[in-house]
């Protein structure tokens, strides 16, 4: 409700004004939250990981081999809050929480003897200046594709946001600062033009030989070769860029190995659903143009039976109609649903996204429920079933930031158990 009253508040707030004081106003919180708790960065290794996709995966990854390694790590990123062995489900709708969270979540990592911090830096939050005095040690950069265009202005200004966290890791108090960057990204140079004092790229070719399967791959990465269970290059990507930045930090390719090996999945990120079923069911957060194109193209050779939406708001209108296409080409069945339609009408959303398919006449239903249930009575032995939009998010966002408590998966399992598939 207090938050419901603050969006009210801020929504009478002339823009002018609000968007003259914000900047001051979250700088000071950032300064007085470091203050407050005695900058405790600089008692641990700080570890940024920033990009448009695979920002929560690195997070993921890095922290699985910095714990098979032996350190006491803490973590936060889209998808939840972690402090030794206690972890949290990310509530908060963003990555990097305000009013002093990333101070205080550091404070709290530094009392409980954690050697290492890993944490998703967005442009938004660094916007609001949520990543200022924190001592980085290094950044790891994963790519960068348009995407919050309205929050930013443009791309160049979310080009700029992304630079300025590369900047404050320059500026760090720390001995040392790497950067780790995609090679395969033509905005890396960007990023490593930048005087961190050490710099390292990894690249698909480094995974080289590799083989693709829909339920895994097998890399070598230094060397070493390599079995995993998530899917997709991109995810090939993922895991050298946590290898590349472990190894920066004393962490041997034979220990990585194992944390990999180990590594079992991340929630919501090409996420399996099985329920005994006999066909596939994936939960991904895919939000983009580029990751739903990744992760269609993952399952090609399958009937693919997709659901998905867009979000409202005003928030990257100009993803609908390219989104739409994707699923045209991609996808057997499409079933357009509502996602986060914020102040947007969600029948708006939809009826934008299907006047886009020219090819095809996707079914329409707004009840997201209703629309991954639709999907899985579609679906026969061999087919795939991929819902994209909301991976973990636990709310369906509304008119005036109302939060309908959401999740796909426990949706899925719940559906699958009534069709006693």
């Amino acid at each position: 409700m207090l938050e419901q009253n603050l969006y009210r508040l801020k929504k009478l707030i002339p823009a002018r004004f609000f968007a003259g004081v914000q900047p001051a106003y979250h700088y000071a919180m950032a300064l007085w939250g470091a203050l407050y708790h005695a900058f405790p960065s600089r008692h641990m290794t700080v570890i940024a990981v920033t990009g448009t996709k695979g920002k929560s995966s690195v997070v993921e990854i890095l922290n699985a081999i910095f714990e098979e390694a032996g350190y006491k790590t803490a973590l936060t990123n889209t998808i939840r809050f972690k402090v030794g062995n206690e972890s949290e489900e990310n509530l908060y709708k963003m990555s990097m929480p305000g009013r002093t969270f990333m101070q205080a979540f550091l404070a709290r990592a530094a009392k409980a003897g954690c050697t290492h911090a890993i944490l998703e830096v967005t442009s938004q939050g660094a916007s609001l200046f949520r990543h200022k005095f924190i001592d980085f040690d290094g950044l790891v950069f994963t790519n960068l594709a348009p995407e919050h265009i309205e929050a930013h202005g443009s791309f160049d200004n979310y080009i700029a946001a992304k630079l300025s966290i590369a900047d404050a890791v320059v500026r760090s108090k720390k001995k040392r600062t790497v950067l780790v960057a995609n090679a395969d990204d033509e905005k890396s140079e960007r990023f490593l033009a930048k005087a961190f004092k050490e710099k390292k790229t990894y690249s698909l070719s480094d995974a080289k030989p590799y083989v693709l399967h829909k339920e895994g791959f097998e890399m070598t990465a230094r060397g070493v070769p390599m079995r995993s269970r998530l899917s997709g290059d991109f995810n090939i990507q993922n895991e050298l860029a946590a290898i590349t930045m472990a190894e920066a930090f004393g962490v041997s390719a034979e220990v990585a190995k194992r944390a990999i090996e180990k590594f079992s999945g991340i929630p919501g990120r090409v996420q399996r659903i099985d329920e005994g079923q006999d066909f596939t069911v994936i939960v991904d957060y895919a939000h983009t143009p580029d990751s739903l194109q990744k992760l269609y193209d993952v399952f090609q050779g399958s009937r693919r039976i997709c659901v998905l939406g867009n979000t409202g708001g005003g928030r990257d209108t100009w993803k609908r109609d390219e989104m739409a296409k994707i699923a045209e080409r991609s996808c057997d069945e499409i079933i357009l649903t509502n996602e986060d339609p914020y102040d947007d009408d969600p029948r708006k959303i939809l009826s934008d996204m299907a006047e886009a398919m020219t090819e095809k006449r996707p079914q329409i239903v707004l009840d997201r429920r209703e629309a991954i249930r639709a999907a899985l009575q579609t679906a026969k032995t061999g087919d795939s079933v991929l819902i994209t939009g909301k991976g973990t998010d636990p709310y369906i966002m509304g008119p005036n930031n109302t939060k309908i408590p959401w999740s796909d998966a426990a949706v899925v399992r719940e559906e699958i158990a009534k069709l006693g598939k």
